[in-house]
Order: C-alpha cells, then structure tokens, then sequence
C-alpha cells in the first residue's frame, strides 16, 4: 500500500509542477513583465521543472518495475507513459534548450534584441518544438493519472516461479 500511495505522490509532483509552470506561471510571467525578463525567468523555471521530470521520471520507473516484480501488474500499462513523458522532457529541453540558449546568447553578444537577430526564425522553430513536446507531455501526464491503478489490490498476482506466500509478503512491504 505504502509503494502505491508514494508512486502517486511523485507523480502528483511531476504532473502537477508541469501543468502548474507551463499553463499557469508561463501565461503570466509574460503578460506582466517585459519579454525578455519574461524568457529569462520562464527559462531558469523550466529548467528546474526539467530537472523535476527526470528524477521523478527515473523514480517512477523504477518504482513500477518494483511493484511489477512484485506481482501488481496494473503498472505494466504505466510504465510506457513514464517512459514517453521522460523522452519528452530529455527532447524537449535538454536537446533543444542549449541550441535555443546559443541563439539568445549570440544576439546579446551582438547588441541586438533576440526578435531582431538573424536567428530570431530559427529560434523560434525550436521553441515551437521544444512547446510541441511539452504539451505532448503534459497530455501523457493526463494519461498517467487515467491509467494508474484505481483502488489498490489487497492482493497481487502471483509472478512466475513465486509462490504465493513469496508474493504476499511482496504485497504487504
């Protein structure tokens, strides 16, 4: 019961830091400061909120294959949604930030406005698609919550070669 209750809660924080940053803060961080003030904070916040979705990501994977292993295998559906959440969070930021981050860098370095650089299309392709990755990842974190088990089993399936008594002290630690 406790595994159970500790995989919600951390996808809870991923899930909900994800909608909450970039449907709530995003909006009105640019609707009340100027946008580059703007960018430079909504940057540094989706940072953090990417470093948030890999360590809960990785935490959630490894406690579904835990409570699998241990005969629940409601968490086999989970796992294939965890696993596209946290590509899409690798992608979308840590593939694409850095080149997004260059092109901010080199029209500070030249004394322009970023909407007034050469790059200014460029970047804004890749912040498109690092937004196209986001959104996708938030309907998985959506998806998540639909799909993770809806009352918890007071007993588990008994895995291959485990008996039943080894699968029960499973369920109940």
């Amino acid at each position: 019961m406790m595994a159970h209750r500790l995989f919600r809660i951390v996808a809870m924080v991923w899930v909900g830091s994800l909608l909450a940053l970039g449907y709530i803060a995003a909006p009105v961080l640019f609707s009340m400061l100027d946008p580059s003030v703007a960018g430079s904070v909504g940057a540094q916040l989706f940072r953090i909120e990417a470093i948030i979705g890999v360590a809960c990501g990785i935490a959630l994977l490894l406690m579904a294959n835990r409570l699998i292993r241990g005969g629940f295998d409601d968490y086999k559906r989970t796992r294939w949604v965890i696993a596209a959440m946290l590509v899409c969070v690798l992608i979308g930021y840590f593939a694409l930030a850095p080149f997004m981050n260059a092109i901010l860098v080199a029209a500070r370095a030249s004394g322009v406005e970023l909407a007034n650089s050469p790059d200014a299309s460029r970047f804004g392709m890749l912040h498109g698609i690092s937004t196209a990755f986001y959104v996708v990842e938030s309907v998985l974190g959506l998806m998540l919550f639909w799909r993770l088990p809806g009352r918890f089993s007071t007993h588990a399936v008994v895995p291959k070669g485990k008996s039943a008594s080894v699968a029960a002290k499973r369920a109940r630690g």
